[in-house]
């Protein structure tokens, strides 16, 4: 493998990949956008991926903000040495996400608008209910919750975590699971 070199070039050199499976909602594209105006040296540190005729094999939604933020050069990385199988696969392990964020260090360390921010979805977190609120009337409808999960491992982890939280504090409680959300 040679070694792996970085140039800037024009922007309109650069082409978006048609066949990119992923796209951007538009809040997130404008923190996006707001982020390489703030913050474009990142684009050196992570630049954008092209094969041999400029189409984007890794960083489509840059590309785009870029676009958006009116940058005429951009860093890129040639990937002109991959076959035509090596660059569907790059596209799709390039966006994959397989790690998972430690909520617990993000809330003590991190400042949660300095994340969101940074486009980092940041999960909505309600108060705990009291024991009041819990052994309420009967005639009052039971206090429920929407949780809604982006994966199966979040969803599986929550779920060990209540578990623990409700025999700890609210002896005899329980929860219920429906269709992958809590």
């Amino acid at each position: 493998m040679g070694s792996i070199i970085m140039e800037r070039v024009d922007i309109k050199q650069v082409r978006s990949n048609p066949d990119n499976p992923r796209f951007i909602k538009d809040y997130k594209f404008e923190k996006l956008v707001k982020s390489i105006k703030e913050f474009p040296e990142m684009l050196d540190l992570r630049p954008i991926v092209v094969n041999q005729d400029m189409i984007v094999l890794g960083g489509n939604m840059r590309l785009k903000a870029c676009e958006e933020a009116g940058l005429t050069e951009i860093p890129v990385i040639f990937a002109d040495n991959l076959t035509e199988d090596q660059q569907r696969e790059f596209i799709i392990k390039d966006n994959s996400s397989f790690g998972e964020w430690d909520w617990d260090l993000i809330a003590n360390e991190w400042n949660a608008d300095q994340l969101d921010d940074w486009g980092i979805d940041l999960p909505v977190l309600l108060e705990e209910p009291d024991m009041d609120d819990l052994i309420a009337d009967p005639k009052n409808k039971p206090a429920t919750m929407k949780i809604t999960f982006d994966s199966a491992e979040q969803l599986q982890k929550a779920e060990i975590d209540i578990q623990e939280l409700i025999d700890r504090k609210y002896e005899g409680a329980y929860f219920s699971v429906s269709a992958g959300e809590l």
